[in-house]
């Protein structure tokens, strides 16, 4: 099954994926869907609601306001050793804030403040049940879906310090879905092939079988420090091909348009646009 997030006249509504048609579900998003019961599944499987079309939709982010976006960094060989870092023997951790999240086909601001906004394409992970202290199986069991999420980086403001969190949680900067996909679907990502583009031109490929850390590896360490509940997001790393590192450096810029997909996942397509010019606008996308 695949579930969406889309945005209507009267807020925001989960949605199941029938075809071309999104059927409209009474919660007001993936996250409160999968919080609602332990057989948020089988009920949405079942659910009858208004129907509209796929194509027409207006997707938000997948989850608008997890209570925690969790991500690991340096978590494919390949993206390590262009970074030209070893990888750590535990997840290297960092989070976003929910006002980071973008829709899949949002537009992206690029900041005045930074000049060397990067992409990132990884495997997304969403919690569907509440978990704590997991084993690797437990860790498994407590996932609802799989997505797709670009955690774009202001590389600059990253390197201001050795913490990561500045450059990367810009508001208004995280493109997240279209879909929840459940583990059924995908066999829980095991090998899914993975692949963004700038402007046509393949520029990260990889599969998510080259995880360092495995999905139920990251669940079950992050358990153990905190309770993760249904809804928090998992961005699981990305594989080599970052701009920051190619010779020369290439950062986003206006009109670039970037496409993400991951094999059963579907794909996102973010374009970038430059900022406003008035003093303290905000992007719709970035408010809505």
């Amino acid at each position: 099954m695949r579930i969406a997030t889309v945005r209507t006249p009267d807020g925001t509504r989960a949605a199941r994926v029938d075809d071309d048609q999104l059927t409209l579900l009474e919660a007001s998003d993936v996250g409160r869907l999968v919080a609602e019961s332990s057989d948020w599944s089988g009920r949405a499987n079942q659910a009858r609601g208004p129907r509209i079309s796929l194509e027409e939709a207006d997707l938000a982010p997948l989850t608008p306001k997890p209570e925690k976006i969790i991500c690991v960094g340096l978590n494919y060989s390949d993206h390590a050793a262009e970074a030209q870092l070893e990888p750590t023997p535990h997840p290297t951790l960092f989070a976003k804030y929910w006002r980071s999240l973008l829709g899949p086909n949002d537009d992206l601001v690029l900041p005045d403040a930074s000049d060397s906004v990067d992409w990132e394409l990884e495997l997304g992970v969403v919690i569907g049940s509440p978990i704590r202290n997991a084993t690797a199986d437990q860790a498994l069991a407590a996932v609802a879906g799989y997505t797709i999420v670009n955690d774009i980086s202001m590389r600059d403001w990253q390197m201001h310090t050795s913490q990561f969190l500045a450059g990367k949680t810009f508001e208004g900067s995280t493109p997240v879905g279209p879909f929840l996909v459940t583990p059924d679907e995908v066999d829980h990502a095991g090998a899914l092939s993975m692949q963004l583009t700038l402007d046509g031109e393949v520029m990260q490929q990889s599969s998510t079988d080259q995880l360092i850390f495995t999905v139920p590896e990251i669940i079950s360490y992050v358990s153990t420090v905190i309770t993760l509940v249904p809804g928090d997001l998992i961005a699981t790393g990305t594989p080599s091909g970052v701009g920051a590192v190619r010779e020369p450096p290439l950062f986003l810029a206006p009109d670039n348009v970037i496409e993400c997909s991951i094999e059963g996942l579907g794909s996102q397509s973010t374009r970038c646009v430059a900022p406003p010019k008035e003093k303290g606008a905000r992007s719709l996308a970035a408010v809505r």
